[in-house]
């Protein structure tokens, strides 16, 4: 069944070009802005953005909308991969908040290891999945409890797991 795009993906249909996760522009704009062009500028944490009908949008909502049409209330689009420059339609996916942030990138802590931390002599294991924090334990080896950690992520996080 054809995906039916509502008026604004019609739009971004209209005046870009999808073209291995990067928009052109269809037409030109502006005397700065000629049909071919890259569309949109780097912002925050590595996302492009792009201002159009009078208002920015990030890169990655647009080429979602131009493949799959409206994007739901409340529903974000995750990079798969992580990269937030890496807007290949592949990489991309309809997530949930909760879902979204699984995906994301967390602050190194101090074994350098995610969800794994130096407590005293032990390695501890900690994740948040549901809005919880869930502890896996504490071990001896920080091999072990790397692998620990792997594990409750693909256990907790499911498709969104960060291996």
């Amino acid at each position: 069944m054809p995906i039916t795009l509502d008026g604004t993906a019609q739009r971004f249909n209209e005046a870009f070009e999808y073209r291995n996760g990067e928009l052109y522009w269809k037409v030109s704009r502006t005397n700065a802005i000629k049909a071919g062009d890259v569309a949109g500028t780097a912002y925050s944490r590595g996302y492009r953005r792009v201002y159009f009908d009078g208002k920015t949008y990030g890169i990655h909502r647009i080429i979602w909308a131009m493949f799959h049409g409206e994007i739901p209330q409340g529903s974000q689009i995750d990079h798969i991969n992580g990269i937030a420059s890496d807007n290949r339609i592949e990489n991309l996916r309809l997530a949930n908040n909760a879902d979204n942030c699984k995906n994301r990138k967390t602050r190194v802590t101090n074994t350098g290891i995610r969800n794994v931390s130096k407590v005293g002599n032990k390695y501890r294991v900690a994740i948040q999945a549901n809005n919880n924090k869930i502890y896996c334990g504490a071990f001896d080896d920080l091999e072990l409890a790397e692998l620990v950690a792997i594990e409750a992520r693909s256990k907790f996080h499911g498709n969104f797991a960060r291996i």
